[in-house]
């Protein structure tokens, strides 16, 4: 698409809805931003094909912390927190999960992928007070720039610049930048640096090994 097409089709977007940016921040005044948006994100979550990934992301634009004027965000995809952060050319399959979240430019997301703020969000220290009770903690997770999240993953740490994490894994551990992880809990199998064959493969490895030991 053509930048000057690009530009006054954002613009019109903004146009449709800026009833509800409006009433957002509305009831964010009164409620609270926190306790508002999720709200918001299910009801554009719902809006069908092209229509939808422009209407969504003129929304997200006014509404969160950052979203890139060129960001995708597909179908069904729920943001839990407003002070996630999408980058440019991100793209965001459907189906997703997200919480208070970084991600970089240039990212891809499969459809039906989790992302948390890390595994200590509940409390689970007493047996004497309600798990829904007990106080937990957010840890910050960022998605490097150029990584790409597979198919329904699970993460819950960060990952760096140029990694692949493999359909299906299950990330605890932060992942150094290019590297590629995969499994449950997701391991680090390769650095893309090194060719796949290459003798000094298996000493790299180790070394990133070490590298995400001393991340834990």
């Amino acid at each position: 698409m053509k930048p000057a097409a690009k530009t006054l089709l954002n613009l019109l977007c903004g146009l449709v809805v800026l009833p509800a940016v409006v009433t957002y921040w509305l009831q964010a005044a009164i409620f609270g931003s926190e306790r508002v948006f999720c709200g918001y994100s299910q009801l554009f979550s719902l809006m069908p094909g092209l229509t939808g990934v422009h209407l969504r992301r003129a929304f997200f634009r006014r509404t969160t912390r950052h979203c890139g004027s060129d960001a995708c965000v597909s179908f069904g995809t729920i943001f839990s927190h407003p002070t996630v952060s999408i980058g440019r050319t991100a793209y965001i399959g459907n189906y997703c999960s997200i919480g208070n979240v970084t991600i970089d430019d240039d990212v891809l997301i499969a459809s039906h992928v989790s992302i948390m703020n890390g595994c200590r969000q509940h409390g689970t220290e007493r047996l004497d007070v309600l798990l829904r009770k007990q106080p937990g903690f957010l840890e910050p997770v960022t998605i490097g720039r150029d990584s790409w999240i597979g198919e329904r993953a699970t993460v819950a740490a960060s990952v760096g610049r140029h990694c692949i994490i493999g359909a299906g894994s299950l990330v605890l551990s932060p992942v150094p930048d290019y590297c590629i992880a995969v499994g449950v809990p997701a391991r680090v199998i390769r650095d893309r640096r090194v060719p796949e064959k290459s003798a000094d493969a298996e000493a790299t490895l180790d070394r990133v090994d070490a590298a995400v030991a001393c991340l834990r």
